[in-house]
């Protein structure tokens, strides 16, 4: 019986513009080699940076994406006025707004694998949300985990 293995992959992020993105393809893209042959395993993905986020949801309507960042913007106010509402501003206006949406969402999810396939349900799919104005380029630090056929 084959015992189980573990693999670590930095992957790179296009640019992305502030807002909440679909990243499936370009975590699977990237990593169809090392989930390819894994029977049950564990694919963990950190987000190696503190002012964007990961995280599983819709995968087919894009209103939902942009409904999740319009709500954020509204739960976390940013000020774009200067009134001093927050005293880590050096960085611009969306700086701590940022820190704060990271935290609420997170930088990780962890997500099934069967079969050589990220076991993702019929409606899910990876989600990038990007909380600052200017593009960045991120970086994922990818985990796969598993017993392989």
């Amino acid at each position: 019986m084959p015992g189980a293995t573990y693999s670590q992959h930095p992957l790179s992020l296009p640019s992305y513009p502030r807002g909440s993105h679909l990243i499936t393809s370009d975590i699977t893209t990237q990593l169809s080699g090392p989930l390819k042959g894994v029977k049950a395993g564990l694919l963990h993905l950190f987000l190696q940076h503190t002012s964007c986020a990961l995280s599983l949801n819709e995968n087919y309507d894009s209103d939902v994406r942009k409904d999740m960042s319009d709500s954020l913007d509204k739960i976390v106010e940013e000020d774009k006025a200067g009134k001093g509402i927050y005293r880590h501003d050096a960085e611009g206006s969306d700086d701590m707004p940022a820190h704060i949406k990271s935290s609420l969402i997170g930088a990780s999810v962890s997500i099934p694998i069967t079969n050589g396939k990220l076991a993702l349900g019929t409606w899910q799919g990876i989600w990038f949300l990007e909380f600052r104005d200017g593009k960045h380029r991120r970086k994922v630090l990818a985990t796969v985990q598993g017993e392989r056929e």
